[in-house]
């Protein structure tokens, strides 16, 4: 599903060069579940952007589904990133002024589908995300969970290949983040791919792989029984 080789990213800021990935190497197969952990700084968030198709290495190969995406242009990345990709991010991004199925339906339109695809395909993913009764509500007239709920089946609305999660807790409270990554597992157990990016170690640990990053480059990789000792004890 992805394979990245001897990934590197260099950002020039005046004189200055920051080395924010140092040949990363890193292969997630279809299915998995894999968190990726670090501190600020870390290269986490390059390295989700990267695999997410939002920017292009400096150096390194990157093939997601069998396509070299690492030298694609950005018309090319665009699609890419709409038919393989959903993303779930820590703000929602959710149009203020848009119900729930007019926020699912987005990606539906900009493929171009037909209003009445696009409102089955939109109920579909709400119910996945067992938020059907909501799908006329706006944004302010649902709870952080809920809103998160629709993200997410915003994601799932184009059947993509992974699930790219952005600290998708991050503004939540600790009964409502349980939900939402109780909603991760199942979705993962249904057969979806996912990734999740986070610098908190019991989110972390919900996913079955735990792949850590400090400075650019990955510290360890491993499944998450034997991932409690490299992150130490609980906050």
């Amino acid at each position: 599903m992805i394979v990245l080789e001897k990934i590197a990213k260099t950002y020039v800021m005046g004189a200055e060069e920051i080395h924010a990935l140092r040949g990363v190497d890193l292969v997630i197969q279809r299915n998995e579940y894999v968190a990726i952990i670090g501190p600020s700084g870390s290269g986490k968030s390059t390295l989700m952007n990267l695999i997410g198709c939002l920017d292009t290495p400096s150096s390194g190969t990157y093939w997601l589904a069998e396509r070299k995406v690492s030298e694609l242009d950005d018309d090319e990345l665009a699609r890419i990133r709409n038919r393989e990709i959903g993303f779930v991010f820590q703000t929602f991004h959710l149009l203020a002024r848009a119900s729930a199925l007019r926020n699912v339906e987005l990606p539906l339109v900009y493929r171009g589908m037909p209003a009445a695809q696009r409102r089955s395909e939109a109920m579909r993913a709400l119910e996945e995300v067992e938020l059907t009764d909501r799908a006329r509500h706006k944004p302010n007239e649902l709870s952080g969970g809920q809103r998160q709920r629709v993200a997410i089946a915003r994601a799932l609305v184009t059947k993509p290949s992974i699930l790219l999660a952005d600290e998708p807790t991050g503004n939540l409270d600790s009964t409502t983040s349980a939900e939402i990554l109780d909603l991760f597992d199942r979705l993962h157990r249904e057969g979806n791919t996912v990734i999740l990016v986070t610098h908190e170690r019991d989110i972390a640990l919900r996913a079955r792989r735990i792949v850590v990053i400090h400075d650019g480059a990955i510290s360890a990789d491993v499944p998450v029984a034997k991932a409690a000792g490299i992150l130490g004890p609980p906050s």
